[in-house]
């Protein structure tokens, strides 16, 4: 190995360093003393009912653990966004369980909270898997009831997503293991079945002190909605727990006696490891976003056997499209090339810009995994489509278009992985998070945004200065640098894959090791749901 791939695989494993300590933070939720007095109650904490929950805590994979991170500062903030979110197996079964943080703010929902349940949902919904709500919530968080009451994909949508998925036979469970009050009460009746631990948990539409103000009544919370009150007198709970080992039991005990699925019946044999070492990775993904590199050699240490069947390998080659396999499942995959490549009349072209023919390829690629019932996973380092009159006139508009509209419309599961630059149009044809990719994940060396820091630092200062001039004024080279730079800082910001999981535009940034386990793991999920439409591109300029 040399120098250069050494310096590249210190860089990496430090950015992922990096990553594993801002975890460890994460999963302390509220802090120590919270937790401290979370447990002195008799309750676990919110991992912790996961973990004994999960046949295996290592065979999960953690939805948005980063949401809400930097946001809501003034509020004392809102880590993991209050709400834990975990794909895995109760007794031999894929679920998918949502586990509210109540040493964060007492498991109040933020803005950023009601968007992660809503994804949430929209993977059981997606994939027709089991979910199960360990409910444990004071409900809204009211300084900012506005950001999370009203609207369409507001705290109702929780409510009419229960609804939908009861009426599709999508199995639903909870388990109320703390508060669950006002409308925050409608989701554990909105369920299939509901479990209440005796003594600390409650349901209620409004507490004592709301109900001693509203209509005089004086009643301790206990006897107003407790365990023993939903149990024996008005039905709204189907079983009663002694204590949160026992609630989860009994959600263990439910879920073993699910029946068997109606599978999509994507296709999987037995599963091999990469030949080439994965490992390798970490060297040949270089330090600097814009230093070329083959993607190929990315591929081969991520699919089984490390074995490609390239299509159209001499065709459109700044996208690589071929099929392969990952932990024995069958996948169609969409890669941008990183590195220079001729094209048939000997020119060169960018690595990581869409041209025409590349776009031609992926479309026909596209159809053809639609066919052939095949999920697609998209290997994004794309920094945009080709520009100038040379492409302009060959119709690069025109191409990229029917490349969205395959995109758009394909009916298999699509699995998308920001491996480096995901910028502009570029994130839309490789399926960013606007076209519906089943998971969307980053490696820490991910970057998400209209275009680079420089780029865009670069264009923002060239309006500045045209603005100037016209009034007749203009800058130094000093305040032409400073400017530079306060943009570029604050655009370098932006397009971290960590501001990007704060606000779960993406699912999770992951390990590069762990994308195999990511993959399979989603597209077992998505064989949950069988495919009920047709491929169709719709109208076309051809």
């Amino acid at each position: 190995m040399d120098i250069k791939f050494n310096k590249n695989e210190d860089y990496n494993k430090l950015q992922l360093s990096e990553l594993n300590k801002r975890l460890l933070k994460v999963y302390k939720g509220g802090g120590d003393k919270r937790l401290e007095k979370h447990r002195a109650k008799g309750k676990m904490s919110a991992r912790e009912r996961l973990s004994y929950l999960f046949d295996e805590i290592k065979n999960t994979i953690e939805i948005a653990a980063f949401a809400g991170e930097g946001m809501y500062a003034e509020h004392g903030g809102c880590p993991s966004g209050g709400v834990v979110v975990k794909i895995g197996y109760i007794s031999g079964k894929q679920c998918i369980v949502v586990a509210n943080d109540a040493t964060v703010k007492a498991g109040a929902w933020f803005p950023i909270t009601g968007k992660k349940n809503l994804r949430a949902q929209e993977i059981a919904l997606e994939n027709r898997l089991p979910i199960i709500y360990l409910v444990d919530s004071a409900g809204v968080y009211l300084p900012m009831q506005d950001e999370i009451f009203p609207d369409k994909e507001h705290f109702g949508r929780i409510f009419r997503n229960n609804a939908q998925m009861s009426s599709i036979g999508i199995t639903q469970i909870s388990a109320v293991m703390g508060p669950c009050v006002a409308g925050g009460a409608y989701l554990p009746i909105m369920s299939d079945e509901t479990i209440m631990v005796d003594k600390t948990s409650s349901i209620f539409l409004a507490g004592s002190y709301l109900v001693k103000a509203a209509i005089g009544e004086s009643i301790d919370n206990e006897t107003l909605g407790g365990a023993t009150t939903h149990n024996t007198i008005s039905g709204v709970a189907d079983y009663k727990a002694k204590n949160d080992k026992d609630a989860l039991d009994k959600i263990k005990n439910i879920v073993r006696k699910i029946g068997a699925f109606e599978k999509a019946g994507f296709n999987r044999i037995k599963s091999n490891k990469p030949k080439l070492k994965a490992q390798e990775i970490f060297g040949i993904l270089p330090k600097l976003r814009h230093e070329p590199y083959d993607m190929k050699e990315i591929i081969k240490r991520l699919i089984d056997n490390s074995e490609l069947e390239e299509y159209k390998a001499a065709y459109g080659k700044t996208i690589i499209c071929g099929y392969a396999r990952i932990d024995g499942w069958a996948v169609g995959i969409v890669a941008n090339q990183r590195k220079m490549v001729k094209n048939a009349k000997g020119e060169m072209q960018f690595g990581g810009v869409i041209y025409n023919e590349s776009a031609d390829k992926a479309t026909r690629f596209m159809a053809n995994c639609n066919q052939k019932k095949i999920p697609l996973v998209f290997l994004q380092d794309v920094t945009g489509f080709m520009v100038g009159s040379k492409v302009e006139h060959a119709g690069i508009i025109k191409d990229g278009a029917k490349m969205v509209n395959a995109v758009s419309n394909s009916v298999v599961p699509k699995f998308t992985i920001i491996i480096g630059n995901s910028y502009g149009a570029g994130n839309y044809a490789m399926c960013g998070k606007a076209y519906d990719p089943r998971l969307i994940v980053a490696w820490p060396s991910a970057n998400l945004a209209v275009m680079s820091g420089a780029s865009a630092a670069k264009v923002l200062l060239q309006i500045e200065t045209a603005s100037l001039k016209k009034k007749g004024e203009s800058l130094s080279k000093k305040q032409e640098e400073e400017l530079f730079n306060k943009i570029k800082s604050k655009y370098d910001e932006q397009i971290s894959p960590y501001y990007a999981a704060a606000r779960i535009w993406t699912d999770a940034i992951i390990n590069p090791l762990d994308t195999r386990k990511w993959v399979s793991m989603g597209i077992e999920a998505a064989n949950h749901a069988p495919i009920t439409k047709t491929f169709n591109l719709g109208i076309l300029q051809v």
